[in-house]
């Protein structure tokens, strides 16, 4: 009996490895010191993109299966934009060089600098200020669309 519970495992365990075999394997997303420092943007998967006359570069590190997670890192240069529709997205921001002005629609202000984070609801409007900033980001979108 216990050969054939031995022999019973091993199969199951031989079975289990030529199925996991196929599959991507599935790790946690690390930025590291490096990455914060700016070599996350030397990737190959970095997106460059300019408007207005400013360049943001975004890596996206995590995007989650059912595509309404992902988190990575941004840099945009000075800008100055009215969100005048719902944000759209729940982001979490955490700012590392740099920071921006948030002023509400209702008026209110907030300014969150370097070594600060914020978290934005999707239903937010307002004015985006900033010089410049470096932040790592974090964004869930309940049908995936903001992603």
């Amino acid at each position: 009996m216990k050969k054939y519970l031995v022999a019973t495992a091993a199969v199951l365990v031989a079975g289990s490895m030529v199925v996991l075999a196929g599959q991507e394997s599935v790790k946690p997303a690390k930025i590291s010191k490096e990455d914060m420092a700016g070599k996350i943007f030397e990737r190959p998967d970095m997106k460059e993109t300019t408007h207005g006359g400013n360049t943001t570069l975004d890596v996206t590190t995590l995007l989650s299966s059912d595509k309404k997670f992902a988190s990575g890192m941004y840099r945009s240069g000075k800008v100055r934009a009215e969100i005048t529709e719902p944000y759209g997205v729940d982001e979490f921001m955490y700012f590392i060089e740099g920071g921006v002005t948030l002023t509400s629609s209702d008026g209110s202000q907030q300014v969150i600098g370097a070594g600060e984070a914020v978290t934005i609801p999707k239903e937010w409007t307002g004015t985006w200020d900033t010089d410049g900033y470096t932040k790592i980001w974090v964004i869930y979108s309940e049908d995936g669309s903001g992603l």
